[in-house]
């Protein structure tokens, strides 16, 4: 026999949807999510979702870049640091000052750029939990309705409100369609 994942109710229109993902945020529920075909404005904010935080990984990769970029500069034309295979290797090109700013824009900027996609990237990743090769809807038996013409809520059996015949009478009440046990 298979373990219970939560349960799923199935909804007609996206309005539908949208007023029960209110009515699930506002009882309390904290795991819980929707599958829908196509985006939905306003969703985010009817599920009582914030900001995302990728882009604080951006920035921590774009200044981490521009750091690295500035200093790789400053270390191999204008540091007095000196390793013991680099030693005597200054040179003084057309009278510029060893190192400048202005000089090191270019490399620091690709590296801004570099580090801020690979921050992104690696934010995004970790904060979807990904790579997550399987999800309990998938074996759901109306999986292809999810991306064609049918909405879906779940709320997870982990959620600390989750009462199984509680919480089936609350997507009753909430659902035109049907409810269901989703197997993990």
């Amino acid at each position: 026999m298979a373990k219970q994942y939560g349960l799923i109710a199935k909804f007609d229109s996206p309005a539908d949807i949208m007023h029960a993902a209110e009515k699930v945020r506002d009882a309390g529920y904290k795991n819980w999510d929707v599958i829908t075909p196509f985006p939905i404005h306003g969703m985010d904010a009817a599920m009582g979702l914030k900001r995302s935080l990728v882009g604080r990984f951006t920035i921590v990769g774009g200044t981490i870049g521009i750091t690295t970029g500035m200093l790789m500069i400053w270390f191999t034309g204008g540091s007095e640091l000196s390793l013991p295979f680099m030693e005597g290797y200054k040179l003084i090109v057309g009278g510029k000052p060893f190192f400048s700013p202005q000089f090191a824009f270019p490399v620091s900027y690709e590296l801004t750029i570099l580090f801020s996609a690979f921050a992104s990237i690696g934010g995004m990743f970790i904060l979807n939990r990904l790579p997550r090769h399987h999800h309990p809807f998938l074996k759901y038996k109306d999986v292809a309705k999810g991306t064609d013409d049918s909405f879906f809520l779940y709320i997870e059996n982990v959620d600390p409100q989750f009462d199984e015949e509680k919480t089936r009478s609350f997507l009753d009440g909430l659902s035109s369609g049907e409810v269901r046990e989703l197997e993990d």
